[in-house]
């Protein structure tokens, strides 16, 4: 997919913004899983930012992490959120519980469902990438050095 960093980039700038627009400016106190969960998000606009600016495809290395990361953390999240797993095995012990219902949108759209599918999506975009693979012509290329 020719255009899947650039998509990327734009995935997560959204990702951020709206994650800063809900905690900010709507004051929806963020809860200990959507901390750690922003953690891994942040850092994916620098990452994924630098590497449009440099045309470096190795990016990969630094973002699965991240993505992965982040992936299980929203998985494990909405399972707690939707009541799958008990509210007891969750790390929220202060503060607004990771189960808070803030916002429905469409009456199922949550939060912890947007990062969900904002990481799913990240994942599956770096993975359809394939700017960083050698065309066969650099492969001949290499092999005559």
């Amino acid at each position: 997919m020719p255009f899947a960093l650039h998509i990327n980039f734009v995935l997560v700038l959204i990702g951020t913004l709206g994650s800063l627009y809900f905690s900010e400016v709507m004051k929806f106190p963020p809860c200990t899983l959507c901390w750690y969960q922003r953690v891994c998000l942040y850092p994916l606009v620098l990452i994924l930012g630098t590497a449009i600016w440099t045309s470096d495809h190795r990016y990969k290395r630094y973002v699965f992490p991240l993505v992965l990361t982040g992936l299980a953390i929203a998985i494990y999240h909405n399972l707690l959120y939707f009541g799958f797993i008990s509210e007891s095995l969750a790390p929220c012990t202060q503060g607004l519980s990771c189960s808070a219902k803030q916002l429905e949108l469409f009456g199922f759209i949550t939060i912890p469902l947007m990062s969900l599918a904002a990481f799913i999506t990240t994942l599956l975009l770096v993975w359809l990438d394939r700017s960083n693979e050698l065309s066969p012509t650099a492969n001949l290329e290499i092999e005559k050095v």
